[in-house]
């Protein structure tokens, strides 16, 4: 499958004073999978090594952590000769070996020579929870996200429909294959964007398979929390984990502890909420009190909303059947707005942008504030249907006098009156 990452990998290989890379990301998102790709299409030789895969190859960086050694131990491993530029050496689960973490800053300041990529599902919590220490300014970073909505164009073979979304989005001039799209937006919203379960659906076209690959998924996702998380903090990390569908669930989406068991309160789930941020599996998105710049400042930490991931994932986790999606009976009205919501923060997370929400003195709601590239706070209000209205942002505009708005709907383009009219199915030409 054909990943926007690579471009930044590229990037990184060209780069003649590059760093280790390291590639962080949630389980299943298909960090393996692209690494191995790119490596077998820009390297002459790919060296492969799983820190989970035996007790040899941990054991190789106990010794000392010698670059120079530990490319000869690993080369007589891996049974071929590691070349300075023309291998890739990937180390995989590097949150199962700290040694192999710490040596990456000895691979930057002894053996610039190697290109070494480095990739971790769960290295955030391994480094909260076993005290890691982490080779700060020695690496370089990147981020790989569940596929966005063009990926899954291209995987299901419409590529030809992303250039023509692209040059809809330049000119926000209305888009002749509006339905058609918006028809794969909502297909999309029910298979997600785990290459898994894109893959099943762009080989079968059968729900079924898709919703097999989810419940895997979901499943291998709580076997991590029972195997990763704290023994006392295992319960927890799950019931805040279940509660996420029925936080989204209530009118205003604001997370409340109360959802995950009545009487609950911030200091017994926040470090529950923390392991599930740290494994890439939540998007949280935090309460401003001003649409000033930066945001930050402005930023109330404890007042907060959660999203999960994927959408699919959601969809599977709240037993959401496919055909409420794609048809959208009166039955769903109530819940695909969340979803829309959903879908519209993972798009920001996966596109750099740091995504807050606004309210004033609790009369008014604007669901997504961010900085643009140019320093501008943009007001972005989400709606999963064709019916625009909103109190809320011309109250934001009277107050903010923001360069321009931004409306996420099911309507076409269109730009009028500073209100940039965006389709749903568009998000992934917005970036920070």
């Amino acid at each position: 499958m054909e990943r926007k990452i690579v471009k930044s990998l590229l990037t990184w290989k060209n780069n003649p004073d590059k760093l280790p890379l390291l590639l962080q990301g949630a389980r299943q998102v298909g960090k393996t999978y692209t690494l191995l790709s790119f490596g077998k299409c820009h390297y002459k030789n790919v060296a492969y090594f799983s820190m989970e895969e035996s007790k040899e190859i941990p054991a190789i960086f106990e010794r000392d952590l010698n670059p120079e050694r530990i490319v000869l131990e690993l080369s007589a491993r891996s049974g071929q000769t590691i070349l300075p530029g023309d291998t890739l050496i990937i180390f995989d689960e590097i949150q199962a070996c700290e040694q192999a973490l710490t040596s990456l800053k000895y691979f930057a300041e002894r053996a610039s020579q190697y290109h070494v990529i480095a990739a971790g599902s769960l290295l955030g919590v391994a480094m909260k929870r076993e005290k890691f220490s982490f080779p700060v300014g020695k690496v370089d970073m990147l981020h790989l996200y569940p596929m966005d909505f063009e990926e899954f164009l291209w995987a299901i073979g419409r590529k030809d429909l992303c250039g023509l979304i692209r040059e809809a989005y330049g000119g926000f001039t209305p888009l002749s294959l509006h339905d058609t799209a918006m028809d794969l937006y909502k297909t999309y919203l029910a298979v997600g964007g785990m290459p898994r379960a894109v893959g099943e659906y762009a080989d079968k076209r059968d729900f079924d398979f898709v919703a097999a690959a989810l419940k895997t998924l979901n499943d291998s996702y709580i076997a991590d929390m029972a195997k990763y998380a704290a023994p006392q903090e295992t319960a927890r990390v799950m019931a805040a984990w279940a509660s996420v569908p029925a936080q989204l669930a209530k009118e205003n989406h604001k997370f409340q502890y109360k959802v995950i068991k009545p009487g609950a309160r911030a200091s017994d789930y926040e470090v529950a909420l923390d392991w599930l941020r740290a494994a890439g599996m939540i998007n949280k998105c935090v309460h401003v009190t001003e649409g000033k710049l930066p945001l930050s400042v402005y930023a109330q930490n404890e007042t907060f909303k959660v999203y999960m991931v994927d959408t699919g994932l959601l969809c599977s986790k709240f037993d959401i059947p496919p055909s409420a999606v794609l048809h959208t009976p009166h039955t769903f009205d109530g819940f695909k707005g969340a979803m829309a919501e959903n879908y519209i923060c993972q798009a920001l997370v996966a596109n750099g942008i740091t995504p807050y929400y606004w309210t004033s003195a609790g009369r008014a709601e604007v669901d997504f504030v961010f900085q643009d590239k140019s320093g501008g706070i943009i007001p972005l209000e989400a709606k999963s249907a064709e019916n625009v209205r909103s109190k809320s942002l011309r109250g934001y505009r009277d107050i903010y006098k923001p360069p321009y708005v931004i409306r996420v709907s099911a309507k076409n383009f269109g730009f009028e009156n500073g209100i940039k009219s965006i389709p749903l199915y568009a998000m992934f030409c917005l970036k920070a």
